[in-house]
């Protein structure tokens, strides 16, 4: 006799988060802690709105987490650790969540690093694969010394990467204090950093795109925009060396090419 077949998993698990301790559990951490071990189905947790001090680790053996927040402005996650603190601290451990698990996803977040200019202060650490951001805010000072002269993206692309650093209909704000910064600047010398359709705040500098101080990256480099909106955005004055996508080359940037492959991805 052949034997018998384990029930059929549940298609999604639900819990909820409430620091009035109205939800399942207090903290995010117990939830995630809680979760199915290296699920292969979505653990969803439910999280209300509220502060929460908490330095959040998504182990790599949290597969399929959830976070979804009552409201973006409302559901915080915060944190201040920064380089050079008390604790110790370097970059890669400032963060105030860390996600090593694959296939997370966050909904109406906000992920914040509160330390303010006193260093490297990672808001938002991802290692693992397939990570999806819907209607999330990261605030914070991420790797920069000086809130002068620091970068939204320093891409670290390979010369055989067809896309790096895709930002597709996104809105960059800063505080009204904050000092002019670049869009990005080339790690590596091959990186790509496109931003398409994108409202710009006026603490982007008007030449968009620095070359960290080697004119050869300006060779290699790749760095684009299309149609970008909002005070920052001033394609006259932008490097000569980036580009201004036609409607043609936009059209290449679509969720199913930039996720395409053997496996093939659209979040």
């Amino acid at each position: 006799m052949p034997p018998a077949r384990p029930a059929p998993l549940p298609q999604v698990l639900l819990m909820r988060v409430a620091q009035d301790g109205s939800g399942d559990y207090r903290t995010i951490q117990e939830a995630v802690n809680a979760s199915r071990d290296l699920s292969q189905v979505t653990v969803t947790i439910q999280i209300k709105n509220g502060i929460y001090r908490e330095k959040l680790v998504v182990p790599s053996h949290k597969t399929h987490v959830r976070l979804v927040g009552e409201s973006a402005a409302g559901t915080v996650i915060t944190g201040g650790d920064h380089t050079g603190d008390a604790a110790g601290h370097v970059t890669y451990t400032s963060h105030t969540v860390l996600v090593q698990a694959n296939d997370f996803t966050a909904e109406n977040l906000t992920f914040e690093n509160a330390a303010g200019p006193v260093g490297q202060a990672v808001a938002l650490h991802v290692e693992g694969d397939r990570a999806t951001f819907r209607h999330c805010r990261m605030l914070g000072n991420q790797d920069t010394l000086f809130p002068a002269n620091s970068y939204i993206a320093a891409a670290a692309t390979t010369e055989r990467q067809a896309y790096g650093f895709v930002f597709l209909n996104c809105r960059l704000t800063a505080d009204s204090a904050a000092h002019k910064v670049y869009l990005g600047r080339p790690w590596r010398p091959h990186s790509r950093t496109v931003y398409l359709h994108c409202d710009l705040g006026k603490h982007i500098l008007p030449a968009g795109w620095d070359n960290w101080r080697d004119a050869a990256n300006e060779r290699t480099a790749y760095y684009a925009e299309y149609q970008s909106t909002g005070p920052g955005a001033n394609p006259a004055a932008r490097a000569k060396w980036a580009h201004q996508l036609t409607a043609k080359e936009a059209r290449c940037y679509t969720l199913g090419r930039i996720f395409g492959g053997a496996a093939p991805w659209v979040p």
